[in-house]
């Protein structure tokens, strides 16, 4: 089992009163929550690992299906991150395990001409992700939670996760990837989130761009 911590520092955010210690991994406009909230738009999906089924398809030479025995088939990482959601709490130093985005894109072989993802999830929600930010090293998907089973309310059985973005990228109950020759903006973009959502640069709505 491999171990990653993963820092993602920014730039001192003295604005926090967190002290130098905390000020630079927490972003701007940002507080430590107490616990971990939960954020759910709509009801919440209640799947089983026995009937999760994972789907890659569109810029990809082989459209493929996954079932949980295949992802607990990969190699498992235990992951250290901190967790930013565009709601402006942060919660630092949240311990998972799952599969590195780059393990699990072993198993495919993308077309050239893919550079956009489109996540999409049970319940339908999708979330979009530039080729660039989705195939980083620290990301990954993640099925155990502080050593327990990713509980539903966090995204269980399995959710994305995606430190250097906004928490709404880590896409609770994910399902499948669609990769694409463009962007095309998900439910909360194009609800008036942020096309990219990169917490540093405080990308929350779409009256930014």
């Amino acid at each position: 089992m491999t171990r990653i911590r993963i820092r993602l520092n920014g730039y001192a955010n003295s604005s926090t009163n967190l002290g130098p210690e905390l000020g630079d991994r927490v972003p701007p406009g940002q507080h430590l929550a107490k616990g971990f909230p939960v954020l759910t738009y709509g009801e919440t999906p209640s799947v089983s690992p026995s009937n999760w089924q994972f789907k890659v398809w569109g810029l990809v030479q082989e459209e493929k299906s996954f079932t949980w025995e295949d992802f607990m088939a990969m190699p498992q990482t235990d992951f250290t991150a901190d967790f930013h959601c565009v709601t402006t709490w942060s919660k630092l130093d949240v311990q998972w395990t799952g599969v590195k985005v780059t393990d699990f894109m072993q198993s495919i072989q993308l077309s050239p001409n893919a550079v956009h993802v489109m996540e999409h999830c049970y319940g339908g929600y999708t979330t979009n992700i530039a080729m660039e930010d989705f195939l980083r090293e620290e990301n990954f998907f993640a099925h155990t939670l502080f050593g327990e089973p990713l509980p539903p309310e966090h995204g269980g059985p399995l959710r994305l996760v995606v430190p250097h973005l906004y928490a709404w990228k880590s896409a609770k109950w994910i399902n499948g990837l669609e990769f694409l020759n463009k962007q095309e903006l998900g439910f909360w973009e194009r609800n008036g989130y942020h096309e990219r959502g990169e917490p540093w640069a405080e990308e929350r709505y779409s009256s930014q761009y």
